[in-house]
């Protein structure tokens, strides 16, 4: 059980209860309900899409403990972030929305392959089983893939190319295969020694949990749910980005407190509409044709984004936990647990990540803990205004961080990046300051892609450049190995560097007048998982620690981003200083420690850095 995860629910259900005055009117669902009833706590209604149709500005839906398989699809949303409709998990009470249903009725096949045929009238508008994943950057790997998920117990089974398939495999997995025709939909699956009969088999067969139809359904909240089973489409930046939940091109949604899982591409999505101009075209011009038209379509801060996504758990989906393309915009995304992301790894593609945005203006990423994914963080294009605070990311196998063709300024600061590689730099105009970096720094110029920059604090876009690399910032870092700062060497544009430190081989580069370098000393980082949370451990040397000058980082020092122009701000565009560690504590104003943690002693120390 996540500790954080429970106690904010607590607080939040107690928050609501002493808040709602008489704001608007209070809607009961309950596994027991009628749809035909009023939805008082004394007659509650059946379903939670009844509830959403009934519900206006100001209301809160409270749905009580079970099971509901249905996908609901809120016709309409608050009008403010004081009017906004709720829909809340009752207080203590384990509720979940689950975009499958239960299917028996399992004939033995051969083995332990079992079968069963499935009528189209299960499926509502589409048939997952029929429905191959497919967009702008997505690979198959040379076979087809479906947007259907077969469970067993809960645990997902894994998609087999062909019915021999399911009896070749050597892996240890069990595998499913379907094919369909006029007279339904027949799926074989290898259950082991289980009887799907007996056991709890489930399949999905909706393409979200809980998604507007149409875009503009503003100030909803989601809070305190478990979500899962959904068969959602790939979410490439350029179309509609279907996720288990999502906001689909509206503004001001709060999902919160909620574990989301079993996602067959992305957990939440905060992106791009359908649009009839829509081209599947994986080219750098066609998403600037993209971002045109959604501008034209009010892509702005009047209208789309400034939502809240914090204190979600994340996990098991095969293409992103979180994703938006553009619809990320002024939010902040905080608190939330993000892992075994990509895992089955039966296809690939340029959208797969812990957390991947396209356009994040002006958005906060902070105190997130994100590991076992491909990517951890991928920022691409766009990423102007942008903070990246307090995180914690590890056992990331492609990168923690990867910014894409950014132009800055974008402000990197208090992370722990633990992974091989830590850092893909392919962007210019970048703030990294009082990071612990354990693995690799990568960099390269892009010039054969031209991406936008912005006015300040705005999606207007300014003009389109390509990244020469460099115009980056590196202030009191911490580098426990790998390749430290040389990989700057030779940057085509000016680079500033000072007050980072230097470990177990790790190198500075020739750009810093005075790094510390300590290069046989090893810190010994390591994290250890323990009942109530993660904790680094590591070793800090009284040399390195001591008396080496250093100065707060704020906007002054950090200037502006060359091409922007824009200064490193805090999101509001008001002044930035970097005065508080990974915890939030107030670091030494005359010689603050290299590193996200303001020093409280020597030699070995341990830090409980999840939760915090």
């Amino acid at each position: 059980m996540n500790l954080k995860w429970l106690a904010s629910s607590v607080l939040f259900c107690l928050l609501v209860l002493s808040t709602r005055e008489a704001l608007g009117r209070d809607y009961h669902v309950s596994v027991s309900g009628d749809d035909r009833n009023t939805g008082s706590a004394q007659q509650p209604l059946n379903t939670i899409s009844r509830a959403a149709f009934l519900a206006q500005p100001g209301d809160l839906i409270i749905v009580h403990a079970g099971i509901y398989r249905e996908r609901v699809t809120p016709p309409r949303g608050g009008t403010s972030n004081e009017k906004r409709i709720i829909y809340h998990a009752a207080c203590g009470e384990n509720v979940e929305i689950r975009g499958s249903e239960v299917i028996k009725g399992w004939e033995r096949a051969f083995g332990s392959v079992w079968k069963v045929t499935i009528p189209s009238r299960l499926f509502s508008d589409h048939n997952p089983y029929e429905e191959l994943i497919q967009g702008d950057w997505f690979d198959p790997m040379g076979r087809d893939h479906h947007t259907g998920e077969v469970y067993l117990n809960g645990t997902p089974l894994w998609e087999s190319p062909g019915l021999d398939g399911i009896r070749e495999e050597k892996t240890g997995n069990s595998y499913w295969y379907s094919e369909s025709d006029s007279k339904g939909t027949t799926i074989w699956a290898d259950f082991r020694d289980a009887d799907p009969n007996a056991e709890m088999v489930e399949i999905s067969v909706r393409r979200a949990c809980f998604y507007p139809e149409k875009p503009g359904v503003n100030y909803i909240t989601v809070r305190g749910f478990k979500l899962r089973h959904a068969a959602t489409q790939w979410a490439p930046p350029t179309a509609e980005q279907f996720g288990l939940i999502g906001t689909h091109w509206s503004k001001g949604w709060i999902i919160e407190n909620n574990v989301i899982s079993d996602s067959r591409c992305t957990g939440i999505t905060l992106g791009k509409y359908h649009d009839p101009d829509d081209k599947l075209e994986a080219s750098a011009d066609q998403y600037n044709r993209t971002i045109r038209l959604a501008l034209k379509k009010g892509w702005s801060k009047e209208q789309i984004g400034s939502h809240s996504v914090r204190n979600n758990t994340i996990y098991r989906c095969e293409q992103a936990g979180i994703c938006g393309s553009m619809g990320a915009i002024f939010s902040e995304i905080s608190g939330n647990h993000i892992y075994d992301i990509w895992v089955k790894r039966q296809f690939q593609g340029a959208e797969i990540g812990g957390i991947k945005f396209h356009g994040a203006i002006d958005t906060v990423i902070r105190d997130n803990h994100i590991h076992g994914t491909g990517r951890g963080l991928w920022l691409d294009w766009m990423t102007q205004g942008t903070r990246v605070t307090g995180n914690l990311l590890y056992d990331n196998s492609t990168d923690d961080l990867f910014l894409e063709v950014n132009h800055g300024p974008f402000m990197i600061d208090n992370n722990i990046l633990l992974s091989e590689t830590a850092v893909r730099n392919w962007s210019e105009g970048g703030a990294f300051v009082h990071n612990l970096v354990a693995g690799d720094i990568l960099l390269r110029p892009v010039l054969d892609r031209s991406t936008p920059f912005h006015k300040p604090h705005s999606t207007e876009v300014a003009g389109l450049s390509f990244i020469q690399g460099g115009d980056d910032r590196w202030y009191n870092n911490l580098f426990a190995g790998h390749s430290g700062l040389s990989p700057y060497d030779g940057a085509a544009l000016p680079v500033r560097m000072e007050g980072n430190v230097f470990l177990n081989g790790a190198s500075p580069s020739e750009n810093e007048s005075v790094p510390f370098v300590e290069s046989p000393s090893n810190p010994g980082v390591e994290l250890v998982e323990k009942t109530d949370g993660v904790y680094l451990c590591i070793t800090l040397s009284d040399d390195w620690t001591a008396n080496m000058p250093r100065q707060l980082v704020d906007t002054h020092l950090l200037g502006q981003a060359r091409l922007s122009s824009q200064s490193y701000t805090e999101v509001d565009g008001t002044p930035l200083q970097i005065d508080a560690d990974y915890f939030g504590k107030k670091r030494d104003s005359v010689s603050p420690a290299a590193g996200p943690f303001m020093v409280l002693g020597r030699g070995k120390l341990e830090w409980r850095v999840w939760p915090k």
